[in-house]
């Protein structure tokens, strides 16, 4: 059975999904030319419309 990821979250609240996306694109473009397994990278909205970006990976 497999276990539920562990997320990471980034430290920054933004105010834009747009701001958000260019985060998460920064972050999976580090891992595409490397030797690990690239994150899941996720962009969560909270309740006053502002985003925060999480991500994860396998270890």
């Amino acid at each position: 059975m497999s276990q539920k990821p562990r997320w990471i979250y980034w430290k920054q609240i933004f105010p834009s999904k747009f701001q958000a996306s260019c985060l998460k694109a920064k972050i999976e473009d580090n891992w595409m030319n490397g030797y690990e397994v690239g994150p899941l990278v996720e962009i969560r909205k909270l309740k006053d419309d502002r985003y925060i970006v999480r991500y994860t990976y396998d270890e």
